[in-house]
């Protein structure tokens, strides 16, 4: 399993960012797929996922409204467009394979996610 994201860099508040998650070796339309953040100091935060054909997607409560989760299944790859970024949303951003249950319980034990190595966001004027 394999996981690259890129697009992240530093933003004013106010400001876009599209970030992308190529994946490989694996399957990719078999899975649910999340992103998740974390930020200085603090433990990893679940934002949101995305079922395997992109029918359905989920958000957390502090990015509804704001960013966007969608993939292309031709090509390998999850996106995550972020608008109005604020600068609580600075953190280390990477996507993981699975929905939200199975990032938020393999968190909660402290398991290992399949996941990428991470772009940074840094929301910042």
């Amino acid at each position: 399993v394999q996981l690259v994201e890129s697009g992240g860099g530093m933003v004013q508040p106010g400001g876009s960012l599209r970030l992308s998650c190529a994946a490989s070796g694996f399957t990719f339309s078999y899975y649910d797929m999340s992103w998740v953040r974390q930020a200085p100091g603090k433990g990893p935060e679940w934002v949101s996922a995305i079922s395997t054909t992109g029918d359905f997607t989920y958000y957390a409560d502090s990015v509804k409204g704001r960013f966007t989760i969608s993939r292309d299944n031709r090509k390998n790859t999850l996106y995550l467009q972020m608008n109005s970024l604020k600068p609580e949303d600075t953190a280390l951003y990477y996507c993981a394979r699975g929905g939200r249950m199975v990032v938020v319980t393999t968190l909660a034990r402290e398991g290992v996610l399949k996941r990428g190595q991470g772009t940074q966001v840094t929301v910042s004027s």
